[in-house]
């Protein structure tokens, strides 16, 4: 279990973090939410020993592991128990998928580069790609296919937590959603802890098992998808309600598969060169497939 304790962070004058209280249950995707500048990414980077607190400690298995005390060089003992999915995947440009799924195991491991390759393999199987991407360059890869490789690179030293940041930023609604299910997929498979920063409330309800919101450096709520939505606190209503809705919204493959009869549509004089009315949901669309 990883515990975050009276966590406090300042810069300048700026109170970042103010007494910040927190539990991430073992197996379980804790979704931490708020608007930019809130402070939810500075929590992120005292998760994973970027930033060290003023005050307060976080804590893992029962280990203080970040505290005003803790020297930077201890938290490296305790830094391949966790993975990380920077926004926008913070892939290396110059380098193949391959040699950016490699290069942890090059730098941290003494395995033999079959070992290596083996491990390739499968961390692409579990994001879903095949293993000939590994011989794909970044600048080849759609925003979808980038998180997924960047997830893979994270899995690749088998960490107990993972942490994402703003996974799903930037990605269209489709891809939004297999990313969400990935998430899904790995914590029931691999029992993964995960910890996800994001703004999206969407993408929080679908994935989270408890949601934290961050208002001003101090944790607000802490509790499930269900018991958010009941909240009476004004601001958080505001939040969840105020997030931006979906205008598409796919309930299967099938209802998106079926490609557009353009001469049909050319023929109904409910289209004009002026106005062109959208299929309603439950009609038949041609929506392009993310690679």
């Amino acid at each position: 279990m990883l515990k975050i304790e009276h966590l406090k962070k300042h810069f300048g004058t700026q109170v970042v973090l103010d007494d910040i209280n927190l539990e991430i249950r073992k197996g379980e995707i804790t979704c931490i939410i708020g608007q930019s500048g809130s402070g939810k990414t500075v929590l992120f980077r005292h998760i994973i020993g970027l930033i060290f607190p003023d005050g307060g400690r976080v804590i893992l298995d029962d280990v203080v592991i970040s505290s005003p005390t803790v020297k930077p060089s201890e938290f490296d003992r305790y830094r391949n128990r966790f993975g990380i999915l920077f926004q926008g995947a913070a892939l290396f440009d110059s380098m193949s998928v391959g040699e950016n799924l490699g290069f942890p195991l090059r730098e941290h491991t003494k395995l033999t580069e079959k070992e290596i390759g083996k491990i390739i393999g499968e961390s692409l199987e579990m994001v879903g790609l095949k293993e000939e991407f590994k011989e794909k360059m970044p600048a080849e890869l759609s925003g979808g296919m980038r998180s997924r490789v960047g997830l893979a690179r994270a899995l690749v030293m088998k960490p107990e937590i993972m942490l994402y940041d703003e996974p799903t930023s930037a990605l269209d609604p489709i891809m939004t959603e297999k990313i969400n299910d990935l998430m899904l997929s790995l914590r029931d498979k691999l029992g993964m802890t995960s910890i996800v920063v994001t703004h999206d409330i969407g993408s929080a309800y679908k994935i989270a098992d408890k949601i934290a919101m961050i208002h001003e450096g101090k944790i607000i709520f802490d509790g499930t998808p269900a018991e958010i939505r009941k909240s009476r606190n004004p601001y958080i209503q505001q939040f969840i309600r105020g997030q931006r809705k979906m205008h598409y919204a796919v309930d299967d493959e099938e209802s998106y598969s079926a490609p557009v009869d353009l001469g049909k549509l050319r023929k109904d004089d409910r289209l004009t060169e002026k106005k062109f009315i959208m299929p309603s949901r439950g009609q038949n669309s041609s929506v392009p497939d993310d690679q």
